[in-house]
């Protein structure tokens, strides 16, 4: 068996997977749009629940091809399918809550069918202690496309609750066809969680989302004339996604990666799930937000910006943060005080933008993120590359 040298080296991304993320992440490209439109907290929420119910099977996702490879064709081809459909799902992403919920919803539906019979490769009978209560949350999301208002929100907030019990269903479910029980189907399945390989495509995915913050800039000066100024909130734009850059790539990904060797086998799904879906939710959602404030702002640098956009821009930038605190702390990467102090000084730069003016809100925004990072990484003594502290287990 070459079991070891391959847990040493660990499996690279392929890609396909890569090419499936592009277009997982055209959802976000199409949920800054639906927010741009419609720049309210409501709006925000329902930005927010839609992207949940996604997240969730573009991570059932990254633990398939973590655990089943597209390594020949038949699987390459179901992938490809899964991607169709979430093709669809994106398309949709707009009009969701006006009049093609139902077009999402079969969408969805079908994401959900694929994953499950590309998990019946090699988990059997089990797939479906997860694959029937997806299932319901897509259906739960199809039938909120016949509903407006309140309703739809509810069917919307359903389908979170049946993803988030998924788990419990199947590491509960019953054993494997030989008779035998198995307490824990999901722990045992996610127990071989290759590190290498899924912490680098959580990175490849958050790679492609800053895409989307660099798209903004463009979406946002349009046909405006590239004065010196405009060109200047352009840079000040940019600094913000590479200081988040910075924030994740620097320290956090190899460190991520050595907390997950040093885990024991059977905790890996947990921190999996903790790690890279409860804590990379809002660092996302984070960048759709500051996406779509960017958008909404180059275009009134010297103005005093409405709440609508202040918030996004700030609100984007805090949230991330927020989002990246929490993947520190279930990793145990320190330190996290200095982020910890920055996410709400970020929120209150949107006073910046509402009473003096968009490039001042900009400027205070990169200022908050380069003072964090300079403070934390003297406090850190300028460690090398990859010498971030984890602790163990």
């Amino acid at each position: 068996m070459n079991s070891a040298p391959e847990e040493e080296t660990g499996r690279r991304v392929t890609t396909l997977e890569l090419f499936f993320d592009l277009v997982f992440v055209f959802t976000l490209t199409q949920l800054t749009v639906l927010l741009a439109g419609d720049l309210t907290f409501a709006t925000a929420g329902r930005v927010a629940l839609i992207f949940v119910v996604l997240f969730w099977m573009y991570g059932a996702y990254a633990y398939l091809t973590n655990q089943v490879p597209p390594d020949r064709p038949s699987r390459r081809l179901l992938l490809m399918l899964g991607m169709g459909a979430f093709l669809v799902c994106a398309l949709a992403v707009p009009r969701v809550f006006d009049d093609t919920g139902v077009v999402f919803g079969l969408g969805f539906l079908a994401v959900v069918v694929v994953h499950t019979a590309l998990y019946t490769r090699s988990h059997g009978r089990d797939s479906l202690w997860y694959g029937v209560p997806n299932a319901l949350a897509a259906l739960s999301v199809t039938a909120a496309g016949f509903f407006h208002g309140l309703a739809a929100d509810g069917l919307w907030l359903l389908a979170v609750v049946l993803q988030f019990v998924t788990p419990f269903f199947a590491e509960h479910g019953p054993g494997r066809a030989d008779g035998r029980r198995s307490a824990a189907v999901l722990r045992v399945q996610l127990g071989g969680l290759d590190p290498a390989h899924f912490v680098e495509r959580h990175g490849l995915l958050l790679i492609v989302a800053f895409g989307e913050s660099v798209i903004a800039i463009g979406t946002g000066i349009g046909r405006l004339p590239l004065t010196a100024g405009l060109l200047g909130g352009a840079f000040l734009s940019l600094a913000l996604a590479v200081a988040l850059w910075w924030a994740y790539f620097v320290r956090d990904e190899e460190a991520a990666e050595a907390a997950f060797r040093a885990t024991p086998a059977p905790k890996r799904w947990r921190l999996a799930m903790n790690a890279y879906y409860y804590a990379f939710l809002p660092m996302l959602l984070g960048i759709a937000y500051l996406a779509t404030g960017v958008k909404k702002t180059l275009g009134h640098l010297t103005e005093h910006l409405h709440p609508g956009p202040a918030l996004a821009l700030a609100g984007g930038v805090a949230l991330f943060l927020v989002g990246d605190v929490a993947f520190r702390a279930v990793l145990r990467l320190r330190p996290v005080r200095f982020r910890a102090s920055a996410a709400p000084v970020a929120l209150a730069t949107a006073l910046f933008g509402i009473r003096v003016s968009a490039v001042a809100e900009l400027l205070a925004l990169v200022g908050v993120l380069v003072v964090m990072l300079t403070v934390e990484a003297r406090s850190c003594g300028a460690p090398a590359k990859g010498s971030q502290s984890v602790a163990r287990s």
